[in-house]
């Protein structure tokens, strides 16, 4: 297991490598070309030139989160053929600079959602929160401005102002995409890049839909044990993997997650670890990594994540803001070291434990 933390870029985020590189154990980063467009070719020089920033800073490029794949893709437009060549460019590209992991979502419209993005607890730290009662008060048209209205600024993942201003558009787009057709387009792209995954050890990894339920009715099909094994036995090439992620997983109690984990050996190639407490049917808020913080064991998760023999990356996902912290939400520094910490001390308990 190598302990990782997601930066945006020195452009973005209020995170520096610096910072990064104190937290102990920590060895590498998760990151992007934040100003890129999804379907845009990512050039080779400038993937070298974000890598030598990160190595300078004496830390590893551990892997991308995210190349955004293009709507036309997820939609099965014809348009489609395009852009999937596109990827597969930036794919050999990355795979030119020694990069292996790819994190990538196949989440209609909206990467993520949540009803609050800075609830308060009784501690005086803030969370993120998913009400779906909330959810469902809400125009989806209109759901952007009410997340960019309490983002304190930030520019959020998924959320990019140029994408989300066609929301009404993509919204129509998506109208005859039902779950069979979102998977089915899914399997196209995967054997369509699989070929250059193989030839340069690229590790594809899917991400788990947050929430793991249909959103504003669109389709979800990442999101519990059954169809997350579709996937993998669609396109049964090593490559086509996962990003096992314990809060979108975990936001459903259905989900058995060290069982999934232990299901899934050899084919998750990077962990989102983080807690989330259980409110009601549709509820939850995120929480500390600490087990008993929230409603999820970290201790088995970690001793799964151990068991099947993970030696790739993993990262605290979203952390709550505290300390007076002012970052873009869920991803401050202090708690997500904190939770770094927790994380790996965990690991190392059940390592030496594993040695007696």
């Amino acid at each position: 297991m190598k302990m990782t933390l997601r930066w945006f870029g020195s452009k973005h985020d209020t995170v520096t490598l610096g910072q990064i590189r104190q937290i102990p154990g920590c060895v590498g980063v998760i990151t992007t070309l934040y100003d890129t467009k999804p379907g845009e070719v990512w050039s080779r020089g400038a993937i070298r030139a974000m890598k030598e920033e990160i190595e300078a800073a004496g830390l590893a490029l551990s892997g991308i989160e995210s190349v955004n794949i293009h709507d036309d893709i997820k939609i099965g437009l014809p348009t489609r053929e395009q852009y999937i060549a596109n990827y597969i460019e930036t794919l050999e590209n990355l795979g030119k600079e020694g990069i292996d992991l790819v994190c990538y979502n196949f989440m209609p419209v909206f990467d993520w959602t949540r009803s609050d993005l800075a609830k308060e607890r009784p501690d005086g730290s803030t969370v993120l929160s998913y009400d779906q009662e909330l959810i469902d008060k809400i125009d989806p048209a209109k759901m952007f401005e009410e997340m960019d209205a309490n983002s304190g600024g930030f520019v959020l993942p998924g959320w990019e102002p140029d994408r989300l201003a066609r929301i009404k558009e993509l919204f129509e787009m998506y109208k005859g995409v039902d779950a069979e057709k979102l998977f089915q387009n899914l399997v196209y792209f995967l054997k369509a890049i699989m070929p250059t995954c193989e030839k340069y050890g690229i590790k594809m990894a899917i991400h788990m839909d947050d929430p793991a339920w249909s959103v504003f009715g669109l389709p979800r099909i990442v999101n519990h044990k059954e169809n997350i094994q579709r996937i993998l036995d669609a396109v049964p090439v090593m490559n086509n993997g996962l990003t096992l992620c314990t809060g979108s997983l975990g936001s459903s109690p259905r989900n058995n997650i060290p069982d999934m984990i232990r299901s899934f050996k050899g084919r998750i190639h990077f962990g989102h670890v983080r807690n989330v407490i259980h409110l009601a049917p549709g509820k939850f808020d995120e929480a500390a990594h600490l087990s008993s913080d929230g409603s999820l064991d970290m201790f088995e998760i970690m001793k799964a994540f151990y068991d099947i023999g993970m030696t790739g990356p993993i990262r605290p996902d979203h952390g709550r803001m505290i300390w007076g912290e002012k970052a873009m939400p869920g991803y401050g520094l202090y708690d997500r070291a904190l939770g770094a910490t927790y994380l790996m001390g965990l690991w190392e308990a059940i390592e030496k434990s594993a040695k007696e």
